[in-house]
């Protein structure tokens, strides 16, 4: 192609390529371009540009087509540089992260009771933090309830009246108000206050008995055989009397409220002495009063608080199946806290385990008796709801009574349904065996055959059910 370009350009001169005619003279070049604007070489050198242009622009395209931006060519990439091994420090703390990791509990399946088993699961938690922190029972409860926020109890605990003296007392000052009440019956009567702690306060139920009965047995000795010196006595260190009726709290105080008295006597026969307690000798006149007491100390009950079921009646609230409950509602020692936490961590694997129906049962069973109490709402047709406090072992009866109490007419008969559509026919059934514990919402249905005669006899009914001193105190339900 150059030659044919050089072509054009004339002959040559001189050896070798020659010189074009335009580059043998500058000075005709210069004054020739008055008349041309373009040189030869200028076009040739043009040419050149174009070809090498149009080799390296690359695939052609169509003049309809969108022009395209030519791709950039990649670039390399730097060399990556080595990791360097993490540091001793490092290493610590991520082993502690996986640690942390491993010890966070895991999610559970979710079941129809999980919103009671997440709050079950949080008072669990503050107890064993509170355990170890070593706080006390109050110090925990105000943690707890920091902790809730604003988050509204349902109920602020388990209340008992004392039927000495009719005050309601808390679950947790319940022994010491009853301890507080016995010792002020001993200045107006101190045998019923000797006989109510010996009952009240000894736990062992069969120790009593038989420290009773043999306590019985030495005051129906002086009552038959008053003229019996040595019935009158009774030897302190008795093997008999030291392993039945020593051991018992409040039986001295007993002996000392029906007229005996402590002496030291010489022991027949030998030149040692013995405590004794003898009786008074005023109180071989009054040996009727002695069988009063013996009657008194044979048929005495403990000294129970009676649960306060603390009735609340709510207005029509959307929030009626929501329940908060404060600790007093769960049986759980400190080591079954420990345990439950332990626990914990199996408890998806059993929740995927195929079990029987007696092991489910079972496992039921034992849920059930963490429960002491049991928080229940009963919402009448009109929306009404009723909220009592129960033991979680009371009978279904106990919570017919409960509603019926509140009735205008305690006559009408009724139904209560549980969750799910339970049916509480068998009245003898206890709450936790009916799946009712710790808290539950049931719904109460007239019987429909009386409510349509009512309504046929054309009688103007009241706008409740309801008693209405029981409607005086209708709270909002928050």
């Amino acid at each position: 192609m150059i030659s044919r370009r050089l072509g054009r350009w004339g002959g040559r001169e001189g050896p070798g390529w020659g010189t074009p005619k335009a580059f043998a003279n500058p000075s005709s070049s210069i004054n020739h371009g008055a008349a041309s604007s373009t040189s030869p070489a200028a076009l040739f050198f043009q040419e050149i540009k174009a070809d090498l242009k149009f080799k390296t622009a690359g695939p052609g395209q169509k003049l309809s087509e969108p022009s395209r931006v030519p791709k950039e060519k990649p670039k390399a990439e730097a060399a990556p540089k080595p990791r360097q091994a993490p540091t001793d420090e490092a290493q610590m703390a991520a082993a502690a992260a996986l640690a942390r990791m491993e010890l966070r509990p895991k999610a559970k399946l979710p079941s129809s009771q999980e919103a009671i088993k997440n709050q079950v699961r949080r008072e669990l938690m503050a107890e064993a933090a509170a355990s170890e922190k070593g706080l006390s029972a109050e110090e925990e409860d105000l943690s707890s309830l920091d902790q809730e926020g604003a988050a509204a109890l349902s109920v602020s605990g388990v209340y008992f009246i004392c039927p000495l003296t009719g005050a309601v007392v808390k679950k947790d000052k319940k022994e010491k108000h009853i301890r507080e009440a016995i010792q002020a019956c001993f200045s107006v009567d101190p045998v019923a206050a000797s006989i109510m702690e010996i009952h009240t306060f000894n736990k062992d139920w069969e120790k009593v008995r038989v420290g009773v009965e043999t306590m019985a047995k030495y005051l129906d000795n002086i009552y038959l055989h008053p003229e019996e010196e040595k019935y009158r006595k009774i030897k302190l260190q008795n093997k008999v009397f030291q392993e039945r009726i020593s051991c018992l709290e409040g039986i001295h105080r007993f002996f000392q409220a029906i007229g005996f008295e402590t002496k030291t006597l010489p022991v027949p026969g030998q030149e040692t002495t013995e405590e004794y307690y003898v009786l008074k000798e005023e109180m071989l006149t009054k040996l009727e009063n002695l069988k009063d007491y013996k009657e008194q100390l044979l048929s005495s009950k403990p000294v129970r608080a009676q649960l306060d079921r603390q009735l609340c009646i709510f207005k029509p609230s959307p929030e009626a199946p929501r329940f908060e409950l404060p600790n007093d509602f769960y049986n759980l020692t400190v080591e079954e806290i420990k345990r439950e936490q332990r626990l914990r961590t199996e408890a998806v694997e059993k929740a995927l385990m195929l079990r029987t129906r007696a092991m489910r049962e079972k496992e039921e069973q034992r849920e059930m008796q963490k429960y002491n109490y049991t928080l229940l709402r009963v919402q009448f047709p009109d929306g009404y709801i009723l909220q009592g406090t129960f033991y979680a072992r009371e009978l279904v009866s106990v919570l017919y009574n409960f509603v019926r109490e509140a009735l205008r007419n305690d006559w009408l008969p009724f139904e209560l349904w549980g969750p799910g559509g339970l049916k509480l026919t068998d009245e003898n059934l206890a709450f936790n065996e009916c799946g009712l514990v710790p808290s539950a919402l049931l719904t109460l249905a007239w019987d429909a055959a009386v409510m349509a005669d009512i309504q046929a006899s054309g009688e103007e009914q009241p706008a409740s059910s309801l008693k209405p001193e029981v409607l005086s105190r209708v709270q909002t339900l928050t």
